[in-house]
């Protein structure tokens, strides 16, 4: 897997990898993990990759991770 870039971001890390005809954009925040594959059909360029990675759909990990969390926590 070829490392891209990190994306800057205050609520959690984002990195952007390269690997098999696929980008993938790898969220964390704790001990938590989301991890999106984009086809290089999809996305012809490293930068159409970042450019998917709107305000809009970080919002929506951003509660997804609220709610593996929670999930998490309702466990112990």
């Amino acid at each position: 897997m070829h490392f891209i870039k990190r994306i800057e971001h205050p609520g959690c890390q984002i990195s952007l990898f390269s690997w098999n005809g696929k980008y993938i954009v790898k969220f964390e925040m704790n001990q938590l993990e989301q991890t999106y594959k984009i086809s290089e059909i999809d996305c012809a360029t490293e930068s159409d990759a970042e450019n998917a990675i709107n305000q809009i759909f970080i919002d929506t990990v951003l509660k997804r991770f609220e709610n593996m969390a929670n999930d998490w926590f309702s466990q112990f």
